[in-house]
């Protein structure tokens, strides 16, 4: 064989090796894997069951299906919410309860919010020192039907003016103002259009003591009374006059008020 040759197969095999040196070098192996010790796990969140509504309940209504329970964080479960580990028979002893206030869905249940066992439903809801006074009403004097629970309104009294003196038509007065409706006796009945409204027949009033005297005397005096709606934003007023002249005695004692023919006057007691 020429020496050329030889050379030239030399150089190949030489090339050769040192291409597989090159490319058995190229693949590296992945670099080791670190463990690192993070220390002990975070401990999980510890949750309790709480009994939430799982629907809007409206104000006298019974909670029904709409009450279930669910986890809450520890942490925030306050100290009137109703839990599972407290009372395991909550959901089923609560399901026929009257709700005293309006609630909502994914709201935490409180028990004071509630009707009380064995108590009415307007007592539960009637401030303290508070009275509640039915006062009959129709269409026309009642804003159309348009007067609803907790709207406030002013008691307007009407009474025809004594003829006896030459007068005629009716005199008119505001006697209590901004006062709270508790409930309206609605029922169902169509108008000219035949639109279904809502009319009251009687309103059930917050009343203070005095203020419950003055529209019982106003009752036995009043041709009509009229309830007027007031703004929302009317609401926050306090100390607003009133005709107490119909049930206050100047500071006077031994008095008893007379109404007759419309006319309110008083006269010594008999003793």
């Amino acid at each position: 064989m020429p020496a050329s040759r030889l050379i030239i197969l030399s150089v190949a095999v030489a090339a050769a090796g040192g291409a597989g040196y090159v490319a058995k070098n190229m693949v590296v192996a992945p670099p080791p894997q670190i463990i690192v010790d993070a220390g002990p796990k975070a401990p999980a969140i510890a949750l309790q069951d709480v009994l939430v509504l799982s629907g809007d309940v409206p104000m006298g209504n019974k909670l029904g299906n709409s009450i279930g329970w669910q986890s809450w964080p520890s942490d925030g479960v306050n100290a009137n919410f109703i839990t599972r580990a407290a009372e395991p028979e909550a959901l089923d002893k609560l399901k026929g309860s009257v709700a005293r206030v309006a609630m909502y869905s994914g709201e935490p249940l409180r028990r004071s919010k509630l009707v009380g066992e064995g108590q009415s439903f307007m007592s539960s809801i009637l401030p303290t020192g508070m009275r509640a006074v039915a006062t009959a009403i129709s269409a026309d004097t009642s804003a159309g039907g348009f007067i609803l629970p907790n709207d406030f309104v002013d008691v307007i009294m009407t009474r025809r003016a004594d003829a006896s003196n030459g007068g005629g038509g009716f005199n008119t007065e505001t006697i209590l103002k901004n006062i709270r409706v508790l409930a309206i006796d609605q029922t169902i009945q169509e108008d000219e259009e035949g639109k279904k409204t809502r009319v009251g027949q009687t309103a059930t009033l917050e009343l203070t003591p005095q203020q419950a005297e003055i529209i019982t005397v106003a009752q036995q005096m009043a041709d009509r009374l009229t309830l007027a709606l007031r703004s929302i934003t009317d609401t926050q007023e306090k100390n607003l006059p009133e005709a107490d002249y119909l049930v206050s005695g100047n500071g006077r004692r031994g008095t008893v008020r007379l109404i007759k023919s419309g006319e309110v006057s008083e006269v010594g007691a008999r003793k």
